[in-house]
């Protein structure tokens, strides 16, 4: 993920070096019959206006890096990377950069009728599933499939992305509906401490990233940094460096044939013996069979 970053950073210097307005960028990866995926860049900040569009399919963007601000008539939220965008066919949005520049995402979007077998043979709760929410965050379940789709931006050959739609879909339907509301809404001087704190994670989430050092880059006693924090983003401090770290390591594993060991090294793990217990409990497998999966895929 630390490459995609740094393409995103790339496409950003160039827009400020233009001068030319905020914008996004669409590009298709792949396509068929009820689906379609495409790399969509923003190099929006917060000297940008929110911009207003409409889903025509159902959309599941998954953020791979940078942050923004969504709203829909399903909510608003705090989208950052490894988190879900969701949208309704006909569904309106606004989203902005009030308080940080650029992000990149996946975005898988379906027919509304392709979406709706996926649907049902995922064991949906109802027989038109609509999403009732705009945010599935960084869990734990959704770690194998954001992982490989980060991979195959790094590394476009052989990527199996109408299998990674419908997994996508079908692990969508299913989380959805578990998750639990947010307990409130939160004052715009907090999403803006906090997208500071995911931001500094995102440039280097290999630092040392206590409790404490990520309350001083938000500007907010650890208290109220880890209540905010859980509150806008559904994980705690820990939980979100943890996984991200855990996400760069899997795509080094499908990407190079560096030495286990170093991998962890370099993604922020002290030693492989906790690397290799992390690793097992976010992906189902350890990091050894986790690459020979991935290769032989």
């Amino acid at each position: 993920m630390a490459k995609i970053a740094v393409e995103s950073g790339q496409t950003l210097a160039q827009r400020a070096v233009s001068g030319v307005p905020g914008g996004t960028k669409r590009r298709v990866l792949a396509q068929g019959d009820g689906w379609q995926v495409a790399d969509v860049v923003c190099t929006c900040g917060p000297q940008d206006r929110p911009f207003e569009e409409q889903h025509s399919h159902v959309c599941i963007a998954l953020v791979a890096a940078g942050t923004f601000q969504c709203r829909s008539t399903t909510g608003r939220e705090l989208m950052t990377p490894g988190s879900l965008l969701l949208g309704n066919a006909g569904q309106n949005f606004e989203c902005g950069h009030e308080h940080g520049t650029g992000d990149r995402c996946v975005s898988f979007s379906y027919t509304p009728e392709y979406f709706e077998s996926l649907a049902a043979d995922a064991g949906a709760r109802r027989a038109n599933p609509i999403f009732r929410r705009l945010r599935v965050p960084p869990v734990r379940a959704l770690s194998p499939v954001i992982a490989r789709a980060c991979a195959g931006l790094a590394e476009l050959r052989d990527v199996p992305w109408e299998e990674l739609s419908v997994r996508l879909a079908a692990q969508t339907v299913q989380l959805v509906d578990a998750l639990s509301p947010r307990l409130s809404e939160d004052p715009p001087s907090t999403v803006a401490r906090v997208t500071r704190a995911v931001r500094a994670i995102e440039r280097d989430v290999t630092s040392e990233l206590s409790l404490a050092s990520l309350a001083r880059e938000a500007r907010l006693s650890p208290y109220h940094f880890l209540r905010t924090f859980e509150n806008l983003t559904a994980v705690t401090p820990h939980q979100y460096v943890l996984r991200m770290r855990l996400r760069q390591a899997a795509m080094r594993l499908t990407l190079e044939s560096a030495r286990i060991l170093d991998v962890a090294l370099d993604c922020g793990f002290g030693d492989v013996s906790n690397f290799n217990h992390a690793f097992r409990a976010e992906f189902g497998v350890s990091p050894r069979a986790y690459r020979r999966q991935q290769w032989r895929a």
